[in-house]
């Protein structure tokens, strides 16, 4: 079946704790000085002591308009189908399709990377064919990445999801990046250092020197 192309991007990882909800906060401020944008994150476990909406708020000092704070919330920092499952609960792709919202510009975060469970039948990267969303990989930088990108891309594309671009997050590896996009043959579209203090102004900074240089990402978010 096809899926309808959506005007946004969803960013996925290649592992946990990659630096995701930085990366979309930095996205947003690249992105909204040319376009109205808007973040959202449909499934969030460890809820409320963990809340990348409110971290990206703060991080790109965002107004009510720029995110959409309506998801799965779980309480266990564990993969979406176990902690939904502990908590006597189920996660649906259908049901998070109408929490959706309509509208261009939308920058939406997964949890965790691109084959993690939703439920017993369901992956996040099944959720990112239906909203029928463009990926973004967001890699490491370090010893390892190549393999966990490529199989990340390979993942994506065997599911027909076009792949916007490759943000690596680390201190920065040319021949890591030469590898993943000539063997991946998708575009780095930008290197984030880790922040050793994340601050507004830093990712500010940081998205508006660096991010995205050639405006690839623009024509997937319109």
């Amino acid at each position: 079946m096809k899926i309808a192309r959506t005007p946004g991007i969803f960013v996925t990882g290649t592992d946990t704790n990659v630096g995701k909800t930085a990366l979309c906060a930095g996205l947003v401020c690249r992105y909204r000085r040319v376009m109205p944008v808007r973040y959202w994150k449909p499934v969030q476990t460890g809820s409320p002591e963990d809340d990348d909406t409110a971290v990206v708020r703060k991080l790109a000092s965002c107004t009510d308009a720029e995110t959409h704070d309506c998801g799965v919330r779980l309480p266990r920092p564990l993969s979406p189908h176990l902690s939904a499952r502990l908590a006597g609960e189920r996660i649906e792709i259908a049901g998070i399709r109408k929490m959706a919202a309509v509208g261009s510009g939308w920058i939406v975060e997964g949890a965790g990377g691109a084959l993690v469970p939703l439920n017993d039948s369901e992956l996040m990267v099944d959720l990112i064919r239906d909203l029928g969303l463009a990926a973004v990989v967001a890699a490491r930088s370090s010893l390892g990445t190549i393999n966990h990108t490529l199989l990340t891309v390979e993942a994506l594309r065997a599911r027909s999801i076009p792949i916007a671009g490759v943000v690596m997050i680390g201190e920065p590896n040319a021949e890591n990046r030469e590898a993943i996009e000539a063997h991946g043959q998708v575009e780095v579209v930008g290197e984030m250092p880790y922040f050793q203090v994340l601050s507004s102004d830093d990712v500010n900074h940081w998205a508006i020197a660096h991010l995205d240089p050639d405006s690839i990402l623009e024509s997937f978010l319109k």
